[in-house]
């Protein structure tokens, strides 16, 4: 396989740091299953004190976090919403449906990947037999890199608290939103009855997502997590990445935001047909549209950097703590020759 100097596909690629592989060789460890693992318990107090929850609940991945919640949130038969790009629609392997027997309602994402609040009315059902009782509202941030704003979430949970919903975020890439609007992080989740919290993406963690919500939804989300297979045993040595993450990591996500927009001014020049507005890059994700993705794709794979495509003729680039100034300048000269 050749060697990728800088990988630019997602920020899920990150390797830990050295400061995180040397707390998951000091961890102290329990059985989490039965609640005795002291670095899991001390990473879910944390991230839950910060963020103004009751509770927390450590999972492998955020597809087993989001579902989880889901399926603690809604019962059989029943109804959320959600946004047709969000990944617990999009990307999570339909598991509401196939797992959980929860009919999702895919709404239209407005260009800044907020949901209209008439578009969210207008999908309420009716107390009908006909119908899947809408119990849930879920909502991302960020979402493919846009940032939802603190007064649109805001009025997006009032109204669905309003009709009687429950309200779920997931935040896959919480802490860029966080750092670009530069928000207190118990802001940044005001409103939502659980928040899905990750740790592996920008934050450059090898695993883990967190779970928030009050203390009876966490103990029925446990159940959930167990029946999911996501019981998991001396998961300290996990946890304990994400301890050095949340205090290392968040900060310097305005590092990629920068480089991002750079690299967007890039490909930008180089393709000025190609949808981009550099201008509208917030966070650390770059977005755009390339008639034969596949031939850059192999062109950029040619000069060090590996890129990824979304949808066809879409192509993703997302900068993180593994592509320093150096790195972003051989990406941008790989962009500016491409054919």
């Amino acid at each position: 396989m050749p060697h990728y100097n800088i990988d630019l596909r997602s920020d899920t690629v990150t390797r830990p740091s050295p400061g995180m592989r040397a707390a998951m060789a000091a961890a102290e460890v329990g059985d989490d299953v039965y609640g005795d693992d002291p670095t899991v318990n001390r990473l879910q107090e944390t991230i839950a004190e910060r963020f103004g929850f009751a509770s927390a609940l450590f999972f492998a991945s955020g597809t087993q976090s989001n579902l989880a919640a889901l399926m603690t949130h809604c019962g059989r038969g029943e109804e959320y919403l959600v946004g047709q790009e969000a990944h617990t629609y999009s990307y999570e392997g339909g598991g509401a449906a196939v797992l959980g027997s929860i009919q999702p309602q895919p709404l239209l994402n407005d260009p800044d990947g907020s949901i209209s609040i008439q578009r969210i009315a207008g999908a309420i059902k009716p107390r009908d037999i006909h119908f899947a009782p809408t119990r849930l509202l879920a909502l991302e941030n960020t979402i493919n890199g846009r940032v939802l704003t603190p007064a649109y979430l805001q009025e997006a949970t009032r109204f669905a608290h309003a009709q009687g919903l429950v309200t779920h975020l997931d935040g896959a890439r919480l802490f860029n939103a966080v750092v670009k609007l530069n928000l207190n992080e118990r802001i940044a989740v005001t409103g939502f009855d659980s928040v899905s919290v990750c740790l592996s993406k920008g934050l450059g963690a090898p695993a883990g997502s967190v779970l928030l919500g009050a203390e009876d939804f966490i103990a029925q989300a446990r159940r959930w997590r167990k029946v999911l297979g996501g019981g998991m045993r001396q998961a300290g040595v996990l946890a304990a990445p994400g301890l050095v993450a949340l205090t290392q990591m968040v900060d310097r996500l305005s590092d990629d935001h920068a480089r991002a927009r750079r690299l967007a001014e890039a490909v930008a020049a180089r393709w000025p047909t190609g949808g981009l507005d550099p201008t509208g890059v917030r966070t650390n994700i770059v977005t755009f549209t390339h008639t034969e993705s596949d031939k850059l794709l192999a062109h950029l794979a040619d000069h060090g950097v590996l890129a990824g495509t979304i949808a066809p003729d879409t192509v993703r680039l997302v900068t993180h703590h593994d592509v320093d100034d150096d790195g972003l300048e051989r990406a941008v000269k790989a962009v500016a020759a491409a054919p």
